[in-house]
């Protein structure tokens, strides 16, 4: 009758414990690292590849090379990083890097498969409206980076008037405004590469090395 005053552990204790604790840890759910220096690294490099051909500072012999980045880097890296900003609950983030990883992805598919199939005198007109609509499109994410910091504003303000000049420079074949398009085109770049730099640098440092300038203060 002693016996059964002692109290008999429960053989599947242990077991309960541990898949409570998995589901803690489950709801809890993982804090993903800042995707936003690889969106916009991805940006920079591929904008600065294609800029050095529009602005005419390298042989056109050798524009093809852009395709290959604009599909893996500026293209898919670039839309993985907009799928992981939804993940962190950035609106601006993800609108920004999943459309422009989508325009890069566009540019590759046109010129690989489709500009081929547009007669050559309606080509230009076509391009142009291309890169106009896409312009429109960076204007009102250019409004919507004032809040954000000065670096990546610095770069929407930028993007906006190179897809306007190289709009217009391919709709009429003005070779001095998609000149003047890919110079605007290489500073877009910089600033992307440095918003990117900032990013990644302070993340690893654990402290502001590299200012971006909050405007949302």
């Amino acid at each position: 009758m002693e016996s059964a005053g002692i109290p008999r552990r429960d053989p599947t204790a242990g077991e309960r414990e541990r898949a409570a604790e998995a589901a803690q840890v489950v709801h809890a759910g993982w804090t993903p690292a800042d995707p936003g220096p690889l969106g916009l690294g991805a940006f920079a490099l591929t904008t600065f590849v294609l800029s050095m051909f529009n602005a005419d500072l390298v042989s056109k012999a050798g524009e093809p090379v852009v395709l290959s980045v604009a599909l893996a880097y500026g293209g898919i890296a670039q839309l993985l990083a907009g799928m992981w900003e939804f993940r962190t609950g950035n609106t601006f983030g993800a609108v920004v890097f999943s459309s422009f990883g989508a325009f890069w992805l566009s540019y590759w598919a046109l010129v690989t498969f489709i500009a081929a199939g547009i007669p050559e005198a309606n080509l230009g007109d076509a391009v142009g409206l291309y890169l106009i609509a896409w312009g429109i499109f960076t204007a009102y994410m250019f409004v919507a980076s004032l809040r954000t910091t000065a670096a990546v504003a610095l770069v929407f303000a930028l993007l906006t008037v190179t897809f306007f000049l190289l709009g217009i420079g391919n709709s009429g074949a003005h070779t001095d405004i998609v000149k003047a398009g890919g110079w605007f085109g290489l500073a877009t770049a910089a600033a992307a590469w440095y918003a990117s730099f900032a990013g990644v640098t302070n993340s690893t440092f654990g402290r502001t090395v590299l200012p971006v300038k909050p405007l949302n203060e």
